[in-house]
Order: structure tokens, then C-alpha cells, then sequence
């Protein structure tokens, strides 16, 4: 049996800049882009969640919810040499570390001599020395059998805080789960789901496998296993991200075009943003996504350079042949495949 812990550092980037400023400690206050350039927030605080003030959301609609939110720039440096110190712990403990983000990862410690083998005594000294080492930054864990569940328990005793599931728990942990809890579940599956009466994890376990998988393709296999607490899936040591983007569903169709390209200005810089992490990386393609008010789906893909003049070039390039109600849009790159790039021969 495995013994899995899934760490989540606690509103990351923003608990940096209340470390280094002590005057944002007790307001509300978010990390992101001002909302006169069509900003958004990259992470916020407890306090500025209490007004409802959530990561992806744009800066201008954040400011109507809470007028007195403090904003601050993110400083990409600074927060990836945060990351590090993290990770460099988490390897004291286990070689089979599988990093998410720059402040969430999953440790596989099955095998581990520490603490009698003891993975909620692990995670908590994990905790205590990030703590200590990054001065004054703090963590939750969740300790399971399996990723899925690990992840779970993490958010449980947020912020600051661990929550174990032992493996005779899992099955009666998993039943009041609500389905959007579940990973690779999104608002428009979940959304089709609850019109099912699928609403939570014991809700879908009165579906056959055959039943889910035909009503969610591929899909539909893994969420039989996961709605009953079941995932095989290992740590993932050797990762390597292939794409980065960002997408959203909106509560009312879009026709206007003009409000398509908002969309698209601010979701390139989420991606901008994003891509401080990934300084390393070469960008292959950029691309385009398009969800029509009927489901239909279309993604327009070219190899150019990172611009907002782009990204806008690939919107009209491909709306323009079908100009009808958008339901979503998103952007991303494709990254240059390093092992391949390693492969090829040196030009003398």
C-alpha cells in the first residue's frame, strides 16, 4: 500500500509578500495585474477570499468585491527561489517527488525509514522545516493511499493544517465527496453532471462503468475507479510539461467580438505570467481555443512568436469562418520537446 503526501504551500505567492511586508499580514490584499490593463489576480489572501476575491479572476472585478483590496505585482524571482528552498525539503525526505507548481507537489514516502515510516509524522516535519527555512511560510498536506485521495485531505485543514485518510477510510472519505472535487472534472462536466443528479461521489458510483463511459467517453473508465476512491496512478518523478494555457467558461454565451478579444488580452497574461516559471523552456505553437454555444469545439494552432497581437490574430483567423455564440475561449503554448530537441544531431 502506498503512502502518499500531497503538499499545497497556503495563498504562495501572496503569503511572500506578507512575509517580506508585515503591513499586508491583516488586509485583504492580492497578488496580480492592475484592472486598467485588463489585469488579473494570481493569488489572493484569507482576508481577501472572505470577499469572495479568487485566483483567475480579473483585477477589476476583484476591486468591485472588495473596493479596499491591496494590490501588489508579483515578482516572478522571488517566489520561484521560495519554490526551490520548498523542493530542495521535500527531497531530503524522498527521491519520488512529483512537482505541480511552483508550490504543490506530490511525495510518494512508502519506502521511507523517517519517523518509523510514519507518513503524517513526515508530512508534519515537512511542514515545520518549510516553516522554519522560509521564514514563516506555511503548508497543508494530506496524507492518503493514492494521489487522488492526497490530494483531497490537503484542502481539508487549510490553511496551516494536514488531514490523513488511512486506507480503511478511503471508502466511506470518498462517498459525500461532491464531484468537482474529483481531478480532471471541470465546471462544464460537472455542470452536466449535476443535471444527471450527479452530485457527488456516491451519486456516481450507481453508474456501471460501461454507463460512464458512455456518457463521458474515455473518461468515464478512470471516473468509475476514482468515485470509489481508486487510483493507481504513481509520483511521477521525471514529469515534463508539453503545453501551458489557460481557458474559461462563461455564465452567458458571447457574440460580441469585441468581448471576445477582452477575454482573449487578459488570458494572455495569465499565460505571460505563468511562463516566469518556465524560463527554460523554447515555445513551439501558439494556440487558440473556441467552444461554441452548442459544444461544438475548434482549436487553431501556429507556430509564432509569444504576442498579444497574435494570439488576437488566431481569435479572428478562426471566429471569423464561424461567427457564432462563444460558450469558451482559452489560449496556451505547445513547448519545444526537450528530449527530442537532446536528440538532435550538432551542426559543424
Amino acid at each position: 500500500m502506498r503512502k502518499i503526501i500531497h503538499i499545497d504551500m497556503d495563498a504562495f505567492f501572496a503569503a511572500v509578500e506578507m512575509r517580506d511586508n508585515p503591513a499586508l499580514r491583516h488586509v485583504p490584499m492580492a497578488v496580480g495585474g492592475s484592472s486598467d490593463r485588463r489585469g488579473v489576480i494570481s493569488t489572493s489572501n484569507y482576508e481577501a477570499r472572505k470577499y469572495g476575491v479568487r485566483s483567475a479572476m480579473a483585477t477589476a472585478h476583484a476591486l468591485k468585491l472588495c473596493p479596499q483590496l491591496v494590490l501588489v505585482r508579483g515578482q516572478m524571482r522571488k517566489y520561484k527561489e521560495a519554490s526551490e528552498k520548498i523542493f530542495e525539503i521535500f527531497h531530503e525526505y524522498t527521491d519520488l517527488v512529483e512537482g505541480l507548481s511552483w508550490d504543490e507537489a506530490y511525495l510518494d514516502v512508502s519506502d521511507s525509514p523517517l519517523f518509523n515510516n510514519s507518513a503524517t509524522l513526515i508530512a508534519q516535519d515537512i511542514r515545520k522545516k518549510i516553516f522554519d527555512r522560509t521564514n514563516g511560510l506555511t503548508a497543508s498536506a494530506g496524507i492518503a493511499p493514492n494521489k487522488l485521495i492526497a490530494k483531497m485531505a490537503s484542502d481539508f485543514k487549510k490553511p496551516n493544517g494536514q488531514f490523513t485518510i488511512a486506507p480503511h477510510q478511503v471508502e466511506e472519505f470518498i462517498k459525500s465527496i461532491p464531484v468537482e472535487k474529483i481531478w480532471g472534472i471541470g465546471k462544464v462536466t460537472s455542470a452536466h453532471m449535476h443535471e444527471m443528479g450527479i452530485k457527488t461521489c456516491l451519486d456516481m458510483q450507481g453508474y456501471t462503468r460501461s454507463e460512464l463511459i458512455h456518457y463521458f467517453g474515455k473518461f468515464g473508465d478512470t471516473l468509475f475507479d476514482f468515485c470509489r476512491g481508486v487510483d493507481e496512478r504513481e509520483v511521477e518523478t521525471e514529469y515534463e510539461r508539453k503545453s501551458l494555457g489557460t481557458e474559461e467558461t462563461f455564465a452567458k454565451d458571447i457574440k460580441n467580438y469585441d468581448e471576445m478579444k477582452d477575454h482573449i488580452v487578459r488570458m494572455v497574461q495569465e499565460v505571460r505570467e505563468a511562463l516566469a516559471g518556465y524560463e527554460e523552456r523554447s515555445i513551439k505553437n501558439l494556440h487558440v481555443k473556441i467552444k461554441y454555444f452548442d459544444f461544438k469545439q475548434t482549436t487553431i494552432e501556429r507556430q509564432m512568436p509569444f504576442t498579444e497581437e497574435n494570439f488576437l490574430y488566431l481569435l479572428e483567423e478562426r471566429w471569423t469562418r464561424d461567427p457564432r455564440p462563444v460558450r469558451l475561449l482559452g489560449v496556451g503554448v505547445k513547448f519545444e520537446d526537450t528530449k527530442e530537441l537532446a536528440q538532435l544531431p550538432l551542426l559543424t
